[in-house]
């Protein structure tokens, strides 16, 4: 894609009045600079446009909820692996600070980055708390970032949970396996270097490979394989169950696995891998579902 193009893109890559199709098509060339072909993707982003435009099981909805999802994970795998639950809310004033411990997270159900982390509950101004929260009961995921389907049904809430800690690091390590068709090919690791979040990926046996993303900073090191990385591979590919493609993310404090998080649209597609050919490489590891003639959208899996 040329630059004069690609800049006629990013200005209107906001537009989200205009029909999805369209709407992917210029958001994708602007941030990727290449062109988006719905009817034959190629990319790993590509295919992740074409499951936000097409793929729409309603399980999708009760993975991305951070509320629900905690049920599916009990039922394939155990509430061993669950971090434990403070409380849940769909009105934010009936949140007891006071009944709460000196730190703790706070998560909106049905975002993304909607993370408050709180370290010392003395220190919170509960007026600007309470109207953060209040916009983020009021965030509408779907339609104000990309238009990821998985977000549209999910009913507004907050979770509260367990603050987690890791030898005072900047960041949890969390070890988030991509799962083709429920088979975990790569895992990327994102860790404290130095206070500075870094990550790294790696294959089903922990070799670091040779590509990354765009946005964060790589990492070219040695990190010993953990433990219970085996187990957290298993585990991610029994919660990935037969999904065309779901990043499953697991943290490991005190060697104990705790879930995180199931992801269907990393990056909201946007931010491709480098060198450029693992792009085809890695979309090739999902195999997208038939869209039958007259179809508009998949909703079995």
């Amino acid at each position: 894609m040329n630059k004069h193009k690609r800049l006629i893109y990013k200005a209107l890559k906001n537009l989200k009045f205009l029909p999805k199709p369209l709407f992917f098509k210029i958001r994708y060339g602007a941030y990727t600079g290449k062109k988006l072909d719905l009817k034959n993707p190629v990319e790993f982003n590509a295919k992740i446009h074409w499951l936000k435009m097409y793929y729409h099981p309603p399980i999708l909805t009760q993975l991305a909820d951070k509320y629900e999802v905690r049920k599916y994970v009990a039922d394939k795998i155990g509430t061993v692996y669950l971090n434990e639950l403070l409380g849940y809310y769909n009105d934010v004033h009936a949140i007891d600070f006071d009944a709460l411990p000196s730190q703790f997270v706070i998560k909106a159900v049905h975002g993304s980055s909607t993370n408050m982390i709180v370290t010392d509950k003395s220190t919170l101004d509960m007026g600007k708390t309470r109207k953060k929260l209040q916009e983020w009961m009021v965030h509408d995921q779907y339609r104000k970032v990309g238009f990821e389907w998985a977000y549209k049904n999910i009913k507004p809430g907050l979770v509260i949970e367990k603050y987690l800690d890791e030898n005072n690091k900047c960041c949890l390590t969390d070890y988030k396996f991509s799962c083709f068709h429920g088979k975990a090919q790569f895992v990327q690791v994102i860790f404290d270097q130095e206070g500075k979040q870094i990550q790294a990926y790696f294959d089903r046996d922990f070799n670091l490979m040779p590509y990354n993303r765009k946005n964060r900073e790589g990492f070219t090191g040695h990190i010993d394989k953990p433990n219970q990385f085996d187990e957290m591979l298993a585990l991610g590919e029994i919660l990935a169950d037969k999904l065309p493609y779901v990043r499953v993310d697991f943290y490991l404090v005190d060697n104990r696995i705790i879930f995180g998080e199931m992801t269907f649209y990393p990056g909201d597609g946007k931010h491709d891998f480098y060198p450029d050919y693992f792009n085809k490489t890695i979309g090739d590891y999902m195999k997208l579902p038939l869209l039958e003639k007259g179809q508009k959208e998949i909703t079995n899996y």
